[in-house]
């Protein structure tokens, strides 16, 4: 028999089983909301390490692919000597470091699969919406009708089927030339022949290099075509000299150093064909390819970087590059003409430009994010996704910049490759290793002048705004905001000076322009070509 106090425990332990359930269940009852709690910061918790979690292997796949890449030289030229690195768009390349391509998104079709990201944008566009339904209301109540004005934008793509027709000789020109004097200079070196064969290749570059330089330019003149067809041309015109360059660059070396010019053969022309359409500037003759191509994503991005305006008048439409076009036609035609369409008939006051900067700052930023969204994005990738390409790198994440040699770096990343391996790293070759300052000088140099001549040629007219922005105040801005100022106060000291520099480059191109129109030159002079007219413009 157990004893007396074992069975009274026995019967108080029983009793005790027989009443935690009722409790037990009162206790769940009410932490149901703690658990529902915790399991959604579980939940955030979990996305957050995968997010960081998918970085990293990023990373990891990056260094692979880098070594892989390492362990074949293509035909004999120098490799990067430092591997890809996370933190390589906050310190200066080193010299030697060649472009290595690898399959990658571009940064913000990553970001769009954030949902957070994707409500900004959304809210960035509604935005869009509320002023472009603002400026049609005021109208309307005004004017008693809308007022869409397509005027200006039938003015700036006027005849431009003669551009397109213009492109053709251009295109064909850079098609056949350069890739015929490699060829000759590829040939074995047998007496005279081979000497012959450099002559006619050198007259085919120069026959190239005519086309290219003289033709748009005779066009746009001589007909007097309208700012949107000359874009066509000036791009295309600065695009096809660039690949052209990089094509002879790459390939070239490679067939002079060889001896005797045997074992040596020039580049396929189904390689250098696909180089003049792929979204680089860097050539190469096999690029990293996806395997096949979406093209419900290519008909997105065209219809993004044309029909931009679309998606901002309905958002849920796909259509986004005439779209930024015809916002862009937008923001001139209501931001701009208004303001400045008679300011060169009045007295010139420093009042008045201030006031004209200011005015210009918001449809310059407005601008500029266009440019971005349009081309940079939207364009290139639709032609990278037909074309297969796998690198989608066009640009980084310039917005977070805190130094401007930062920015330089990450804005468009495209034409970042070409002046760093083309004019960067050739000019400390030329000159040094120690002469990194001269060599970064000529690129601003470089740069500069593109950029100067692109406004000319695109305007009609010499106004050296872009030549004094990068030869003085870039210059200026990328020593003093250097990659060692970090933290938010300077990313919005960057944004700062980048409204009040897009605010200045539309204030005094937009005077320059109506200068023009109002105060045309009685004679036709070097000097009268060369001054601003809107210095003396006030009628």
């Amino acid at each position: 028999m157990e004893p007396r106090a074992a069975r009274m425990r026995k019967r108080e332990g029983q009793r005790g089983e027989q009443e935690d359930p009722p409790s037990g269940r009162n206790t769940e009852t009410h932490r149901g909301p703690d658990l529902v709690q915790w399991t959604r910061q579980m939940e955030a918790v979990k996305t957050q390490l995968l997010e960081q979690a998918q970085g990293q292997l990023m990373e990891l796949l990056d260094r692979a692919m880098w070594e892989a890449v390492q362990s074949y030289p293509p035909q004999g030229r120098p490799l990067p000597s430092v591997p890809p690195d996370s933190s390589s768009k906050t310190r200066e390349p080193s010299l030697g470091k060649r472009k290595v391509f690898i399959i990658r998104k571009s940064l913000l079709d990553e970001l769009m699969e954030v949902q957070h990201f994707r409500t900004i944008y959304h809210m960035f566009i509604a935005g869009l919406c509320v002023f472009i339904i603002n400026t049609l209301a005021i109208d309307f109540i005004d004017e008693g009708r809308l007022m869409l004005e397509a005027d200006l934008l039938i003015f700036s793509f006027g005849q431009l089927p003669l551009a397109l027709m213009t492109w053709v000789p251009m295109f064909l020109s850079t098609l056949l030339a350069p890739y015929q004097a490699l060829r000759l200079w590829a040939r074995p070196q047998a007496g005279g022949a081979w000497t012959l064969g450099v002559g006619l290749g050198c007259v085919l570059l120069a026959a190239h290099t005519a086309v290219l330089g003289v033709l748009p330019v005779h066009v746009a003149v001589d007909y007097q075509l309208p700012p949107a067809s000359r874009c066509v041309l000036v791009f295309e015109q600065v695009r096809l000299l660039m690949k052209s360059y990089s094509f002879l660059r790459e390939a070239v070396p490679g067939i002079f150093c060889a001896r005797g010019g045997r074992g040596i053969r020039a580049p396929s022309f189904s390689s250098y064909l696909y180089f003049l359409f792929c979204p680089t500037l860097i050539y190469r003759e096999t690029y990293p390819r996806t395997p096949s191509v979406r093209w419900n994503y290519v008909a997105k991005n065209f219809a993004q970087s044309e029909g931009a305006a679309a998606e901002v008048m309905c958002p849920p439409l796909p259509p986004q590059a005439l779209g930024c076009v015809l916002y862009a036609c937008f923001i001139l035609g209501r931001l701009c003409v208004p303001v400045f369409a008679n300011m060169s008939q009045e007295p010139f006051s420093t009042r008045a430009l201030v006031l004209s900067i200011m005015h210009a700052t918001l449809p310059g930023i407005f601008m500029l994010l266009l440019i971005f969204f349009a081309f940079l994005h939207c364009w290139l990738n639709a032609f990278a996704e037909m074309l297969r390409f796998g690198d989608r790198m066009f640009y980084q994440d310039w917005w977070n910049s805190t130094s401007f040699s930062n920015y330089y770096r990450t804005w468009n990343v495209v034409v970042h490759d070409w002046l760093y391996s083309y004019i960067y790293q050739d000019g400390l070759r030329l000159l040094g290793g120690r002469a990194r300052g001269v060599a970064m000088l000529g690129v601003f140099l470089v740069s500069a002048v593109v950029h100067e001549y692109i406004f000319c040629f695109v305007l009609g007219f010499f106004y050296p705004v872009m030549l004094m922005l990068f030869l003085v105040f870039g210059v200026l801005l990328n020593f003093t905001m250097h990659d060692r100022h970090t933290g938010p106060a300077w990313n919005v000291l960057m944004w700062t000076m980048l409204f009040l520099g897009q605010g200045i480059q539309v204030s005094l191109y937009c005077q320059e322009w109506y200068a023009q129109r109002h105060c045309p030159l009685a004679q036709t002079t070097f000097w009268g070509l060369m001054t601003p007219r809107s210095w003396s413009c006030h009628t």
